[in-house]
């Protein structure tokens, strides 16, 4: 049964080998010189005390292929699902060979089985090549991307081991859809659809949730406050940066500001809006006037206005998982998928054995 479930998926396992092959191949030219011109900047921008702005500049100018990348790795499970798991059953029910098959000394049961311990083991293997392939790549990069920290959704699903799971689940996604569907594009379809629902569903609603989320008040100062506005009523309007200070590769579930004891909620709960969260602060007049410069005040008077508010009492209030917290959240994760995975495989047994084919 080994041999016969080999003899049917070699030629998709020799085509997603391929296909990984190039794709590590590729990233291996390109990683040497990323990490070259990563090293050699760190090292004169080391000198004068001052990296921020050299990893800004490095992580512009390869921004397309790390965000590229990185949706190759978050696509990959995908396609395990459609092209493995969906076709596993529906194409042996379109060509008849399950009736040959079941017609033998080997049971349906044990006929499904092996095909899933198979191509899951494969899928969970190509899934966590491809993921290692990715990481390995953009170590550099990680570190300069501080819009896109590897804690947050985007990164996040691309790193570490949770494609492992991701790829098992999908596979064993495609394969239940396939059984109830029977048939190869619609099954497909299902698969992809509800494997996207899950994927997306999954940061917003589940893992800000696996484990219980940090929360700090910060003074506002630069390196948190994006910009100082006139707000519609006169008053000034604080824009805070989603980044946690001094740990800007926290995943940020909420960042507002804070006034002082009886001055209640401002703005609206959850992350800044794009016009700033507006304090009953005048900005026509006194440390935070706006006259100088129409878009917010000039630098030499911005830390006179934070001073101010800060002396009011007005802070940042910040709800977030730290970085430490990547590799704990990784295998959470993973957990679930494989869990769902195992579940969705031990539904296939039991619905090959009940349901008439």
């Amino acid at each position: 049964m080994i041999w016969l479930a080999w003899r049917q998926f070699r030629a998709t396992a020799a085509l997603t080998a391929a296909a990984l092959g190039v794709l590590a191949a590729v990233l291996a030219v390109s990683r040497t010189a990323l990490a070259e011109q990563y090293a050699q900047g760190i090292a004169a921008c080391a000198q004068g005390g001052d990296c921020e702005r050299f990893l800004d500049r490095f992580f512009d100018e390869h921004q397309t292929p790390f965000l590229g990348v990185t949706a190759a790795a978050l696509v990959l499970p995908a396609l395990i699902g459609l092209f493995w798991g969906a076709p596993l059953i529906t194409r042996e029910l379109e060509a008849g060979t399950h009736l040959l098959v079941w017609s033998q000394s080997i049971t349906r049961t044990r006929w499904l089985a092996v095909k899933l311990a198979l191509l899951g083991g494969a899928a969970a293997v190509a899934g966590g090549l491809g993921s290692l392939a990715v990481s390995w790549w953009a170590t550099s990069l990680d570190r300069a991307a501080a819009d896109f920290p590897l804690m947050g959704p985007l990164v996040f699903g691309g790193r570490g081991v949770a494609p492992i799971g991701y790829a098992a689940f999908a596979f064993a996604l495609g394969v239940t859809a396939g059984m109830l569907v029977r048939h190869p594009q619609p099954a497909m379809a299902v698969t992809l659809v509800l494997f996207t629902s899950v994927q997306i569903a999954m940061p917003l609603l589940v893992r800000p949730h696996l484990l219980p989320p940090s929360r700090a008040t910060f003074e506002l100062s630069p390196g948190n406050v994006d910009q100082l506005l006139r707000g519609h009523d006169g008053a000034l309007a604080v824009a805070v940066d989603t980044r946690v200070p001094g740990d800007p590769g926290a995943w940020t579930l909420s960042s507002r500001i804070t006034g002082p004891p009886g001055a209640g909620v401002l703005g609206v709960p959850g992350l800044a809006p794009e016009d700033g969260t507006h304090v009953p602060v005048a900005a026509a007049s006194g440390p935070c006037s706006l006259h100088a410069q129409p878009d917010g005040p000039p630098e030499r008077s911005r830390d006179t206005c934070l001073d101010e508010l800060n002396r009011l009492g007005y802070r940042q209030d910040v709800t977030y998982h730290p970085s430490s917290r990547f590799w704990p959240l990784q295998w959470y994760e993973t957990g679930i998928y494989t869990a769902l995975a195992l579940g969705l495989m031990g539904l296939c047994l039991w619905l090959v054995r009940r349901r008439q084919f």
